[in-house]
């Protein structure tokens, strides 16, 4: 998962896209960069970290143009490293950079097309340096000396034809324009602004309407599946739907995690989402249990503190934050190797004992991915003192890898991949269990915008929506995502020590 910035304004927007990707640092920890454009030539700063470690004042200084994006990232199939820093540069045609949100499942075939017909090298074993040579490809085929709209509507238009899988992506292309797009099932998601200032109208893309919210600029519309967004040099939008059979089905973990709650997707407010989700899971523990024995409810921060809330509500029982957390670590389901997600934990929550001893405590958190979390955090609450420990899942259960972005973990790693819900909760120690079951999810989410062809549900169904994820692609996900096969990787660019690709502003 990554978040992603693309601004055209009336002076230098270095500064509001680095605000913009603070706002999305939610969205990946693991590297940022931003690319501006001045007079025909492309600035950058990118480097492993946050957007507050990557970025000091002299960078800043030089990232001037009044275009460029944005992008922070986390890895979506176990690798990491400097030199997969986004954005991507490529010099042919005019200089194109882009950033990139989800996973093209087609990579492999992709790979191979660019280097045998389109005669186009790659740096990376990144889909998002395949995505950008594929646009970039497509956008040279054209011939033109200085694209327009229309030609970049054609190239977007050939890239949906070519790429599979989940995708939103910003392109700066020099001197002429920033475009946004987002793939035919609107998997990934991405919303455009703007902003009246003294000086004239000014645009945004971005993963998120938060990051709109923040600098002030006003939420247009989400670009739509399939649609590319053209802001050009003199400051016009553009927008045209490139996709032959566009339908919107959107990662509905976004809902249950990912996006901030103060977000809107695709007309769907997440913070009400949330609350519904919790409405549901407590009508599910009074059908379960109508004689529960329940006194708190307590929320694993921060994500599960909405639908938590609203679960204490709905069955009249008191909430009551029992975990303090620290702030300054990162979500854990994502850190590399069990024995760091395992360290990160117990550094990064706390018990409150009071709330805890003798009780009979209701614990709410959004999901169980690997189980790792929240087997420590029912043992820190019986280590607190209550007497019960019952834990509620504001999502079912994650049964199935994601391949359209979210580097959750290989099917083995998963606790509910080929179990019972009885059995889990058995692995994760606790008293009782709760799923929210997967069709009041879906109309948890649904509630907000009826208009909404589905979502795509796979890490809890199975069903991958772009039709083309088979045995063999999973197993070959398997073998990218095991801990493993994580902790080769990261030995292998420890021991090489390089960074491949454009050069870099490393000082």
């Amino acid at each position: 998962m990554c978040g992603l910035v693309g601004l055209v304004g009336k002076g230098d927007v270095g500064p509001d896209i680095y605000d913009a990707l603070t706002v999305l640092q939610h969205r990946g920890q693991d590297a940022a960069g931003i690319m501006t454009c001045q007079g025909g030539r492309f600035n950058q700063r990118k480097s492993e970290g946050l957007v507050r470690d990557v970025f000091r004042q002299d960078h800043m200084q030089r990232l001037k143009g009044p275009m460029g994006i944005g992008h922070v990232r986390y890895p979506t199939a176990g690798s990491s490293g400097p030199a997969l820093a986004q954005p991507f540069y490529v010099n042919s045609p005019y200089g194109i950079a882009l950033a990139h949100n989800g996973n093209l499942t087609n990579s492999e075939q992709l790979t191979r097309e660019l280097f045998q017909d389109d005669l186009r090298h790659l740096n990376t074993d990144s889909d998002s340096e395949v995505l950008l040579n594929v646009f970039a490809h497509e956008l040279q085929t054209l011939g033109k000396l200085s694209p327009g709209a229309e030609d970049i509507f054609q190239a977007v238009t050939a890239v949906h034809r070519r790429c599979r899988g989940g995708y939103a992506a910003v392109a700066l292309v020099v001197d002429y324009g920033v475009v946004g797009f987002r793939d035919p099932f609107g998997i990934r998601p991405l919303v455009v602004g703007m902003r009246e200032t003294s000086a004239g109208t000014e645009y945004m893309l971005a993963s998120e309407s938060v990051a709109l919210d923040v600098l002030g600029f006003r939420l247009i519309d989400d670009v739509e599946p399939g649609e590319a967004v053209f802001i050009d040099a003199a400051g016009q939008l553009h927008r045209r739907q490139c996709s032959s059979s566009p339908q919107l089905r959107p990662c509905i973990f976004e809902h249950v995690y990912f996006a901030r709650p103060d977000s809107l997707m695709d007309g769907i407010s997440v913070y009400k989402t949330r609350m519904r989700q919790g409405e549901a899971l407590a009508r599910k523990i009074m059908r379960l249990r109508p004689e529960h024995d329940i006194d708190v409810v307590i929320p694993i921060p921060d994500t599960s503190r909405i639908a938590g809330q609203a679960l204490a509500s709905e069955l009249g029982i008191k909430f009551r934050e029992g975990f303090m957390k620290n702030r300054y670590i990162g979500r854990t389901f994502i850190m590399p190797g069990q024995s760091q997600r395992k360290k990160s934990v117990r550094q990064k929550l706390n018990p409150v004992p009071l709330e805890f001893d003798g009780k009979n405590v209701m614990l709410v958190d959004d999901s169980i991915v690997r189980g790792t979390t929240c087997r420590q955090i029912i043992q820190m609450a019986r280590d607190a003192g209550a007497a019960k420990v019952y834990f509620a899942s504001a999502a079912p259960p994650v049964r199935y890898p994601n391949v359209y972005g979210i580097d959750m973990p290989s099917a083995s790693e998963l606790i509910a991949f080929n179990r019972s819900v009885e059995e889990i909760c058995e692995l994760i120690g606790a008293d009782w269990l709760v799923f929210q079951d997967l069709d009041e999810l879906v109309q948890c989410s649904r509630s907000g915008n009826s208009s909404t062809a589905g979502f795509d549900c796979s890490v809890f169904n199975g069903e991958y929506i772009t039709g083309d994820v088979d045995r063999d692609y999973l197993d070959r996900i398997e073998a990218l995502r095991n801990d493993d096969a994580q902790t080769r990787n990261r030995a292998q660019l420890l021991a090489e020590g390089t960074v491949v690709g454009i050069h870099n502003d490393a000082s």
